[in-house]
């Protein structure tokens, strides 16, 4: 990972170059965010190939992944109690902001399921299939019962990194959809889109950044971490091959 010199206006939390084991863990957990990103469903997504259909079982069914991401987080700052050790302070003032920002982010993807023909009712009453839910319970269980840096870990930074990487090539090609009548793409409709895929890319290196400074020296935390990170990512990548295999059965 490249140094990121920006610092961050409220938490002022400065993204510093990583030492030995923390860019072995970024290499080493690369590729498994690569296989959410370049999933043949987001790829059909991207180039406008993806069907309505395909695409409204997709955003309805992620819909409790994206509702319950606050609370997931809220759960991680219930944890960052020992200010005596190193980071916990700096990831407590993180969180507290960060939560915020998803509870805006939620109210953002219920306009853009809405510009996609679906209802708040069933958002609000959606029971996703187990291919689909098992990431949901996966960070339910990592933030109620793994240690702070494993929340983080699996949270903030394997859902949201791999989220920010397909977000960005399909806002790029959201266009292709403005040709069916039933999709309404605006500006109102696409901002959690936009966010994602622009000036929230910051976050995954912000929980890296922190996920360093509360393992710093510490092995045994440093391989959980990791383990929860590519964990996350393998419920991920199970509930993207649900979505494409609903797609390659409408198409068949």
């Amino acid at each position: 990972m490249t140094a990121i010199s920006k610092k961050q206006d409220d938490a002022n939390l400065i993204i510093s170059p990583h030492n030995v084991w923390s860019q072995k863990f970024w290499d080493d957990l690369t590729p498994f965010k690569d296989r959410i990103s370049a999933h043949p469903f987001f790829m059909n997504m991207a180039s406008g190939r993806l069907s309505v259909k395909s695409f409204r079982f997709a955003l309805l069914h992620f819909y409790p992944l994206v509702a319950h991401f606050p609370s997931f987080m809220g759960l991680a700052l219930g944890k960052a109690t020992q200010f005596s050790e190193s980071g916990v302070t700096e990831t407590r003032d993180w969180l507290i902001q960060n939560i915020k920002v998803e509870e805006r982010h939620l109210n953002w993807y219920r306009d853009w399921a809405g510009g996609f023909g679906i209802s708040v009712q069933e958002l609000d009453s959606v029971k996703p299939p187990a291919a689909m839910n098992a990431v949901n319970h996966f960070l339910w269980n990592i933030n109620i019962r793994g240690s702070l840096c494993e929340s983080l870990a699996a949270t903030n930074l394997a859902i949201e990194w791999a989220t920010g990487d397909w977000s960005t090539k399909v806002y790029e090609g959201i266009n292709a959809y403005t040709v069916h009548p039933e999709v309404a793409i605006n500006k109102r409709t696409i901002a959690w889109l936009r966010a994602h895929a622009h000036y929230d890319d910051i976050h995954p290196y912000e929980a890296m950044e922190l996920i360093k400074r509360l393992c710093e020296g510490k092995p045994e935390l440093q391989e959980r971490a990791f383990n929860a990170a590519k964990e996350g990512l393998a419920y991920y990548e199970l509930a993207l091959d649900a979505c494409h295999k609903v797609h390659m059965d409408q198409m068949n």
